[in-house]
């Protein structure tokens, strides 16, 4: 189990002062098994920064790494946030051309890939034109130096250069490219960890050196996923490091290991529960003190099972890469259902109709949302910048309405709302009935074309293990939806998939299910 210590002053936080005082202590364990610790982390993010530097890289520059999950990754993360440099962490489900198009895009002056993804990698580099001499890659891929190389003979201790850098992360390209979110340096010294991170793990009761111990089950290229880890290093709470998800194994991490936190989706929230009862109540849960979990809607169902076998520890927030967001605790969601919480503190969150006006309470409309003095704009796309914005206020899409105590309520993306016959319909409630059936697995609803409706309601099923699709099962989910449902929110179809697309952080690609029923028409949205 890693080792945790409680210092008497609040200095030590940070990845290189803890490594400074006690370099022993624990600050991640690998995938597979292996600790490592603050001492060691530490001295090989200095060894990368340091052949970064030595490769010509100036502040500003940007590094790609195309990793799994694991010391190395995390490793190139410090070496960049203590250089200057802006780490992309690429989606390693991407192919050749989209990774290309990323370190493109950057302008990446080094790429540091894994031979898992040999052939993208390679395809990438040469597409993008990266120079051999600053490819790099954990193990062996064709025409990349060995990672070790990376800061080999360049002396030892920290890098002559530090300056604070900053992750730039890609936002999902379901409606084109993807857009690199890219914050202007502070040049804040590296070992001076941001108030930012103290204050939003201080949303979840999460203290520099409280003993907490963080399990990460979702790939570090989500922003959401590398902030966790990275902030649970810097404040002194070890990172448990998983490489591929499974709900039996990761009982097993909260048990061995007294995990107390944990960032989630609610995918894995229904993968956990459909566990028989004898598996789940094998492994003991109860060091857990706050389970976190967002990117997708919850169903309310799954989510009051869920506060019953855990507690009143499962928390949520809704936020975005660029900044601000609400958060709710198990007690308060109990008490208004299906909310994702309060604006957190220094942030504004707003309903706005089309037209830019502030709506009531209970009223739906486009959320925008505001982070204290924050600042972003989407690398290369200004225009894309400009629309997200009302003011100093932006917007995800997302539609919903506050209550009168400043409660957050979504509804659904605007660009997946379906208007039909002129009447707003949610998917996403229509979704959230449907994959509780016993049947379903996944399911995804979306508009599809109507000459005289405009849409109509097209739902896209996985059946669960063992269950085949035919016309009995539609009927029989459509019954189920008719007991659930006002007339005009059911599906007038379905159909069936072996699997939905969606990534392992469980947002669901609607897109790639939708286009090709409107394709030689178009959307009005």
């Amino acid at each position: 189990m890693p080792s945790t210590t409680t210092p008497t002053t609040t200095e030590t936080i940070g990845l290189w002062n803890i490594a400074a005082e006690r370099p022993e202590l624990t600050a991640m364990v690998d995938p597979d098994g292996t600790e490592v610790s603050y001492g060691e982390l530490a001295a090989k993010a200095n060894s990368y920064a340091r052949g970064l530097q030595a490769l010509g890289l100036e502040t500003g520059d940007a590094i790609v790494v195309l990793q799994p999950n694991g010391v190395e990754l995390v490793a190139a993360y410090f070496a960049a946030i203590q250089s200057g440099l802006y780490v992309v962490m690429a989606n390693w489900h991407l192919v050749g051309p989209e990774i290309a198009y990323i370190l493109r895009d950057s302008g990446a002056k080094a790429f540091l890939a894994h031979e898992r993804f040999a052939a993208v990698a390679v395809a990438a580099a040469d597409e993008a034109g990266i120079s051999p001499r600053a490819r790099f890659a954990v193990g062996a891929v064709l025409g990349f130096r060995r990672i070790e190389e990376l800061g080999a003979g360049e002396g030892d201790g920290r890098p002559q250069r530090r300056t604070a850098g900053s992750p730039m992360l890609y936002t999902s390209g379901t409606t084109g490219r993807p857009k690199g979110v890219r914050r202007p340096l502070t040049g804040a010294d590296p070992d001076a960890v941001p108030v930012a991170s103290t204050s939003f793990f201080a949303l979840f009761g999460i203290a520099p050196f409280d003993g907490h111990v963080h399990l990460c089950g979702s790939p570090l290229y989500h922003t959401a996923v590398l902030n966790f880890v990275a902030i649970s290093i810097q404040l002194g709470h070890p990172a448990v490091l998983m490489d591929r998800w499974d709900p039996e194994e990761m009982l097993r991490l909260i048990e061995r290991h007294r995990v107390t936190h944990s960032h989630m989706v609610p995918t894995q929230f229904r993968r956990l529960l459909a566990l028989p009862d004898e598996v789940r109540l094998r492994y003991d849960v109860s060091s857990l003190r706050v389970m976190i979990h967002g990117a997708a809607p919850c169903p309310q169902e799954i989510k009051r099972r869920m506060l019953e076998w855990w507690g009143p520890v499962v928390t949520e927030y809704y936020a975005a890469t660029e900044g601000g967001g609400t958060v709710i605790s198990g007690e308060e969601w109990l008490r208004k259902p299906g909310s994702v919480g309060r604006p957190w503190p220094n942030s504004t969150v707003k309903v706005l109709d089309d037209d830019g006006n502030e709506l009531p309470p209970g009223e739906p409309g486009i959320v925008y949302m505001r982070m204290g003095g924050s600042n972003f704009e989407y690398h290369n796309d200004r225009e894309k910048t400009e629309r997200s914005r009302v003011g100093d206020l932006f917007t995800l899409g997302d539609v919903g309405y506050l209550d009168e105590d400043g409660y957050l309520y979504l509804h659904d993306r605007k660009n997946d709302m379906i208007i039909s016959g002129g009447v707003n319909i949610y998917p996403a409630e229509i979704e959230n009935e449907l994959v509780l059936h016993p049947k379903v697995a996944d399911v995804a609803v979306f508009g599809v074309p109507h000459d005289d409706w405009g849409e109509e309601i097209k739902a896209v099923v996985q059946p669960a293990e063992g269950v085949e699709p035919s016309s009995e099962l539609t009927e029989e989910l459509l019954e189920y939806a008719r007991g659930r449902l006002a007339k005009f929110k059911l599906p007038k179809s379905i159909d069936y998939h072996a699997e939905l697309p969606r990534d392992p952080n469980g947002k669901l690609y609607k897109r790639t299910l939708r286009d090709p029923y409107w394709q030689g028409r178009d959307r009005a949205i």
